[in-house]
């Protein structure tokens, strides 16, 4: 119960955070609020960091394989990506395209076992559910 709490007030934050993201961009430009977004992101962790476990923040770099290290560009391109398809399709059809592709991604990866992530098994009714999500969009979309 504890996760669906969380997942649900994840998606909450992200919503509110494309907004917000994408005001700051009309006074500034993407770049500038992206990394605005990343640096107060950095300094709420290491805030966070100093307040709580105090372990070794090198220990990240014992990461195998290395590539993991790539978490914070993908960051600074996730914050740019949802600016702009905000700003280009306004916050509920943005939102509904970036959880459907994030669901599809994770989905393939699952069914793929990338990324050290255990592989499971094609299951249908979890392709019928990804449809019903596209159908949603066509639906919301409709005129």
């Amino acid at each position: 119960m504890a996760g669906f709490l969380i997942a649900i007030i994840s998606g909450a934050l992200m919503s509110l955070q494309g907004v917000f993201n994408t005001q700051v961009t009309k006074a500034s430009s993407i770049w500038t609020a992206s990394g605005f977004v990343q640096l107060t992101a950095f300094l709420f962790c290491l805030g966070a960091w100093f307040v709580t476990d105090r372990g070794n923040p090198l220990a990240v770099f014992s990461v195998q394989p290395k590539y993991m290290l790539l978490g914070g560009i993908f960051g600074a391109f996730i914050t740019f990506t949802v600016i702009k398809s905000m700003d280009l399709l306004g916050p509920a059809k943005a939102v509904m395209l970036i959880v459907v592709a994030q669901l599809a991604v994770a989905y393939l990866i699952e069914l793929l076992g990338l990324f050290s992530v255990e592989k499971q098994p094609w299951e249908w009714q979890k392709a019928i559910g990804m449809g019903l999500a596209i159908a949603g969009i066509i639906l919301f979309k409709w005129k």
